[in-house]
Formats: C-alpha cells, sequence, structure tokens
C-alpha cells in the first residue's frame, strides 16, 4: 500500500495531550489505548507534533536538536517495569496542578529529578544494545550530547554565549571538554536511549495495528540548538556565530508586525555545492521516526522571507528565492520517492503553486480558512483535489467551538450556506462532515473537536509567547464515545 494516495482518515493530537499520571502525555499505555481506538474507529493514521526536545517557550518548533527525542515522552512506568526505577521513586510527585494542562515549570524540576536517580541505576545495569545504539547514532547523538553537556556547564546559556574556543568547536577545547563533561555526556545519551527503544516499540505497535504515524519537520532549527553549533557553515551567520538573517513572516491580516521567527537562515548556495547532504540526513532520520513527513512552511523552498537581524519586528523584511526543486530531485536521487506532505499554508504565490506542483507532494486544504465571503478561496471544498489532505484546522488554529466564538458573522454565514446548515452551532459538526466527505485522499481530524472543545483546548496561537503547548486530553475524554461520530464518518464516506 502507497501512503497517501487512497482514501483514509485519521486524527491530530500530540503525544504531550495524552492523558496520565506524569505531568505529559508518555509513550506509555495511554499511548497504546489510543492507538488501539484509533483502529477500532477505522482509522490509518495518527499525526503527531515534533517529538524532539522542546525549547524556548516549550515549542516543539523550538528544538535543541532536529534529531533527538523528547525526554519527557519517556514512560516512567516502563522503566519500572525494567527495573531502572521503582515505585517509591514515583510516590508522591507533584507534576502539575491539573490534569488538563502540562505545566512545563513543575515537569522541568521534577523530571530533572526522576532521570537523576535513572541515571544512577543505569549505571549498575548498562543495557546490552546500548552501545550499538550509541554508535548507529554517532552521527548526531555525539554532538547532541556534548551540547547538552555543555549547556549545563554554562548555566544553560546559548552556545555563542560560551567560551569561545568551544563555541567555535576547535579540536583542542572539544577534546578538552568533552572529558570534562564525560558523565553528563552519558546521561543525555542515556535519555535517548530510552526514548528510542520505548517509541520504536509504540510505533511497531501502531504500524501492526495498521495505524501509521505522521510526523512534522519544521522548515527551520533554532538559533541555540546542536544543529546549529555542530553545522555552522549550513547557515548564514558572520564570525561570532550571529545570524545575518533570520526567519518570519511578513504582516497579513492577522499580524500588523508580521511573525518574527528569530531561526537563521540557511546558506542554501553552500548546501547546494554540498549536495544537500544535511537535508538528506534530517529527512531520511525524519523517516526513521515516522511514516509519514509533514515539511512545516512548505513555501519557504519556493520563496523565504527574511528579517535583518537585530529588527523587533517583521515589517522590514525580503523575499528571496529558495533552492526549489534543486533540493528535492537531491533527496529524491539518494531516498527514493518519500511520503511527505507539504505545508503550503500562508502567502502562496504562482512560485510555490509550481514547486508543489513539481514535487507531486500533497499540499493541505484547510476548512477554517475556507469560509471567508470576500474572496474564491481555494480551500472551499469544491475546490479540493485527491492529491491533498483536508484538515478543519492545524495546531495553530482555535478548536471548532472557538472558531464559532472568533469568527465574524459574514464568515460564519458563508459557512454555513455552503455547508447548508441551518443553525450557528451545528457548524462544527458540519465542517468534520465536510471534511469526511472531501475528495481529498486524506482527511484529519484533531481531538479537540471530537471531543468538543472550547478555546481553552487550543494548541497553540502564533505570535504568543506562553500559555502554548499545554492541552491534554483527560482519561474520561478519550473514552471510545469520543470516537463514535470518527467512525461513522470513516465508514460513512469510505475512508475504513
Amino acid at each position: 500500500m502507497q501512503l497517501l494516495n487512497t482514501r483514509a482518515a485519521g486524527v491530530l493530537m500530540h503525544i504531550s495531550s495524552l492523558p496520565g499520571n506524569f505531568g505529559i502525555g508518555t509513550m506509555g499505555k495511554e499511548a497504546y489505548k489510543f492507538i488501539d481506538n484509533l483502529k477500532r474507529a477505522g482509522q490509518r493514521y495518527w499525526q503527531i507534533l515534533p517529538v524532539c526536545p522542546t525549547g524556548f517557550g516549550d515549542s516543539p518548533y523550538q528544538s535543541f536538536s532536529t534529531f533527538a527525542g523528547n525526554p519527557y515522552f519517556i514512560d516512567p512506568d516502563l522503566l519500572c517495569k525494567e527495573g531502572y526505577l521503582t515505585k517509591e521513586d514515583l510516590e508522591g510527585t507533584v507534576w502539575g496542578e491539573r490534569e488538563d494542562k502540562v505545566d512545563f515549570g513543575a515537569l522541568y524540576v521534577k523530571r530533572n529529578e526522576l532521570f537523576l536517580k535513572l541515571f544512577k541505576n543505569f549505571g549498575a545495569k548498562i543495557p546490552s544494545d546500548f552501545v550499538s545504539f550509541c554508535r548507529k547514532n554517532a552521527f548526531w547523538l555525539d554532538d547532541f550530547a556534548l551540547f547538552m553537556a555543555l549547556k549545563d556547564a554554562h548555566n544553560g546559556a546559548a552556545f555563542y554565549e560560551w567560551d569561545k574556543d568551544i563555541a567555535k568547536r576547535k579540536p583542542e577545547a572539544v577534546v578538552l571538554w568533552s572529558a570534562k563533561c564525560r558523565e553528563r555526556i552519558e546521561y543525555y545519551k542515556m535519555l535517548q536511549y530510552f526514548f528510542f527503544k520505548q517509541w520504536y516499540a509504540l510505533k511497531g505497535y501502531a504500524n501492526k495495528k495498521g495505524i501509521y504515524i505522521i510526523g512534522d519537520v519544521p522548515i527551520y532549527v533554532a538559533r541555540d540548538g546542536a544543529d546549529v553549533w555542530s553545522n555552522p557553515s549550513q547557515f548564514k551567520l558572520d564570525e561570532n556565530f550571529c545570524p545575518i538573517e533570520v526567519a518570519g513572516c511578513p504582516p497579513d491580516a492577522f499580524s500588523e508586525d508580521g511573525q518574527l521567527w528569530g531561526n537563521p537562515i540557511y546558506d542554501w548556495d553552500y548546501m547546494n555545492k554540498d549536495g544537500y547532504k544535511w537535508w538528506i540526513s534530517r529527512l531520511k532520520a525524519a523517516l526513521s521516526i515516522y511514516d509519514v513527513v509533514r515539511i512545516d512552511h512548505f513555501r519557504g523552498f519556493s520563496g523565504y522571507y527574511c528579517i535583518p537581524f537585530g529588527n523587533t519586528t517583521a515589517k522590514e523584511g525580503v523575499w528571496r528565492a529558495g533552492p526549489r526543486m534543486q533540493l528535492f530531485d537531491a533527496i529524491k536521487k539518494e531516498l527514493g520517492d518519500l511520503p511527505i506532505i507539504a505545508e503550503d499554508l500562508g502567502f502562496l504565490t504562482e512560485d510555490v503553486y509550481k514547486l508543489l506542483w513539481d514535487s507531486g507532494f500533497p499540499g493541505m486544504k484547510v476548512l477554517q480558512f475556507a469560509f471567508s465571503p470576500d474572496c474564491e478561496s481555494a480551500y472551499l471544498p469544491k475546490n479540493h483535489i485527491p492529491n491533498s489532505i483536508v484538515y478543519t484546522g492545524t495546531h495553530d488554529n482555535d478548536t471548532l467551538l472557538g472558531y464559532l466564538e472568533t469568527t465574524n458573522e459574514c464568515e460564519l454565514e458563508n459557512a454555513m450556506r455552503v455547508m447548508k446548515v441551518k443553525r450557528k452551532k451545528d457548524i462544527p459538526k458540519a465542517m468534520m462532515k465536510t471534511a469526511m466527505q472531501s475528495v481529498s485522499n486524506t482527511a484529519i481530524l484533531t481531538m479537540q473537536d471530537l471531543i468538543g472543545l472550547s478555546s481553552d483546548a487550543r494548541m497553540n496561537t502564533p505570535s504568543r509567547e506562553s500559555g502554548n503547548w499545554q492541552w491534554r486530553a483527560t482519561k474520561k475524554e478519550l473514552s471510545s464515545k469520543n470516537f463514535r461520530l470518527l467512525k461513522k464518518y470513516t465508514k460513512k464516506f469510505n475512508r475504513i
């Protein structure tokens, strides 16, 4: 079966949003139960956000590594079963005050305390496959573990604020600091070992059930991360590792200042000369973690918006040409045809449409963007095509109940007219039905909407610096009854 080419359906919910006893969703029993529920509802896909370690603002899109896994998702109960922790190690820990919200502050303190106990026990019982894991993943793991150990040694400071020799990775400094931080390096390698051990067990279970994982690859990486520190030549930086320009989006109807993301811009000329080796390695790794990859901000490969470093808004940026098909031809030559979804949202121009067409990747149709009465939208159901993925909303959108409360009356009336409903309160259910009956090969609904939650359950509000990424479902909310409508529509519209 070739993924994405036949009618199917799935659910969008990040691992962090799973219920459980440890302050954040993990790869433990609740994840397995969720897969079972997807199977019973006739689903093919579980879509999640990036599983890499969260950085600034607790965002999975600002990570210390594009290759590493998030240790918060390691399940402590599974560690107890393997004898690396005891039940007593878990007793009395308060992971947060609310079961429906992640408290990242409490999590940071308490998880580190628990992982120190784990590391002590790990030293007395090193798994037989730990060395082979480290050797297999050395191409990213060595740099990442050293980077994280160095951040600890520098009290969390960004790498461009470290001692100059190690910030610039001078060989003698790398040798010196590697010896000085040997134990801490081993600690971070241990966490990655347990993450990937639990992850591949979970993914294997999902695949056996006929459930495939769609995961996100952000187009950019964080400025303060192992990717930039270990590969500075791949980015447009000055001699002090300061970005010359940073990424973002121009002002639009949603933001008069635009969006200033702050990520370093790639040096596409350099990447072209070395055959895009970094990108090939990145996607190869991503496709070993996920079954399908959604590339975030796909339009940035055609043309990207960049802002001079130091600006406080995104108003004074410029558009520059991206690598376009040169990049994807190089990737295809090395890795073959890949199951990739192009996140083709935002300001689109003819060159972006051409890149999407030439790549053959399915784009996205988001129904929350479809019903503006001011213009004919490409997201309207009548404009969907089979080679696309239809969503009611993404992780950046409000829930459908929130959409009702924040959207102007003219747009809601247009939505009612197009979807043939008579009452405003019927829009959420009608929008989910519209997605499922679309001609798009793949339809993805969000778990918050299947449960019927308001804006409090929104995952992310772009440009908001805090309060994002916190929503969690409760065990009651993930009971089988909230999958019934999904199962009904999946069967009715031939997506089983």
